[in-house]
């Protein structure tokens, strides 16, 4: 006689586990823009020049992009509990280390250690919610997740401005490394790599069981996506756009351009960068729906966003100094827009265009160049201005726009590779 009782579904502990991954994300977005607010202190604290200060910023990046192939690999071999945990504990320590550092090589290092510690969150996450949720929640769940890492660009934007008013820029980041400590305390507790491990059933058993693809190799995966023709297109518009500009600009210089060419305070220009956190927020949805049901097409969606990032650059580059408050809160929501919310529909093009099976793989070869784009541009905008006035600690309108002829040429990139991309969205006849 069979008395065993069905499993149940893991309806609430789903979305405890989703609570806390997604409280991680939050934390990787902060870390990865909270050096704008306080470049400019960092910069006096350290003594240290433009070039030097976008060299520190974009240590986050290399070891980020260096690190997606291998979370890959240890999202399946460690599962994603694990990954996590260990690593965000690394990243805890990092920042405590870049409060504590005395020396640009120390504030290098402790940054290098952040990146190379929040880079095992998004793929491990994707494992994780996959495994948690029905095939027709994963989408939900992925438009929360983003719109928290929104959050994250929020509270590194006036919230660190006025925390490091408080307690300065030192304990502002040993603080945010005490709560990132706690964060990979709560993901060794909470999370599990299935429902299974907590005697819960599977959400998407037996159909998952019934429709797996066949296995291909992680070898024979990247063969396949880096010698495609259309992943090049896209990844070129990674690298200058969300990379380039985004990363560029919103994680770095946007903050001391705010402060030293229009004389806002800290508080001031975090409030009008809080606007990057918004337009991801709000843009992300907008998009994904203007994309699936208004266009219905991927690259009509990235070509006109990316004929707008040029646009955008124009007043940057030849009115640098001459946009009013108003304007310039405007300005950063239409930028966030067209450079980071579009990300959600460039990924989802980027898992179009090969098959189910190594849509992992996809994502993380495709989720490199950014991260390559933001690592390489922070400290070339900083020579672009340093190189100008060599003596100089604060710099003017004219130097700004000088160096921001960069961006623009950059947003040009990117609009001619959108118009190689592959649609991968078509109207059903």
């Amino acid at each position: 006689m069979n008395s065993q009782v069905p499993a149940k579904q893991p309806v609430f502990y789903r979305w405890l586990v989703f609570t806390v991954l997604a409280l991680g994300y939050l934390l990787v977005y902060f870390h990865r823009t909270s050096p704008a607010v306080v470049a400019l202190d960092m910069m006096a604290d350290l003594q240290v020049g433009a070039a030097a200060t976008g060299l520190l910023a974009s240590a986050y990046f290399y070891p980020y992009a260096l690190m997606q192939i291998p979370a890959g690999l240890l999202s399946d071999s460690w599962g994603p509990r694990k990954t996590i945990s260990v690593f965000f504990a690394l990243a805890g320590l990092g920042s405590i280390l870049f409060g504590l550092a005395g020396s640009l090589a120390t504030a290098i290092a402790a940054r290098v250690l952040v990146g190379l510690g929040v880079a095992m969150l998004f793929v491990p996450t994707m494992k994780a919610l996959t495994k948690w949720f029905k095939h027709e929640e994963f989408a939900r769940a992925m438009g929360i997740l983003m719109a928290v890492g929104g959050a994250g660009v929020f509270a590194a934007a006036g919230p660190l401005a006025w925390l490091s008013q408080q307690i300065g820029w030192r304990g502002s980041f040993m603080t945010i490394g005490g709560a990132t400590l706690i964060l990979a305390a709560l993901v060794w507790l909470l999370v599990r790599n299935t429902p299974q491990e907590l005697g819960y059933a599977a959400p998407n058993e037996p159909e998952t069981l019934q429709a797996q693809p066949e296995a291909i190799g992680l070898w024979q995966g990247m063969k396949m996506v880096l010698s495609s023709r259309h992943f090049w297109p896209l990844a070129i518009w990674f690298f200058f756009t969300p990379g380039g500009v985004f990363f560029s600009f919103g994680g770095l210089w946007a903050g001391p351009y705010l402060m030293q060419v229009y004389g806002l305070s800290g508080t001031q220009a975090g409030g009008v960068l809080s606007m990057l956190a918004v337009g991801m927020i709000v843009g992300s949805p907008i998009l994904s729906w203007i994309s699936d049901k208004v266009l219905v097409s991927r690259k009509k969606l990235i070509l006109i966003t990316s004929s707008c990032t040029v646009l955008l650059m124009l007043p940057l580059v030849f009115a640098t100094g001459a946009m009013s408050l108003p304007l310039l809160y405007v300005w950063f929501f239409l930028l966030s827009v067209c450079t980071s919310a579009v990300v959600v529909v460039a990924f989802t093009s980027a898992k179009e265009l090969f098959p189910v099976a190594i849509a992992g793989t996809s994502t993380s070869l495709v989720n490199l160049p950014p991260f390559v784009g933001g690592a390489v541009m922070q400290p070339v905008l900083g020579w672009l201005l340093e190189v100008q006035a060599p003596a100089a600690t604060a710099y003017g309108a004219t130097q700004y726009g000088r160096a921001f002829i960069l961006y623009l040429v950059l947003s040009l990139i990117s609009l001619v590779a959108a118009f190689f991309l592959k649609d991968t969205l078509k109207r059903s006849p």
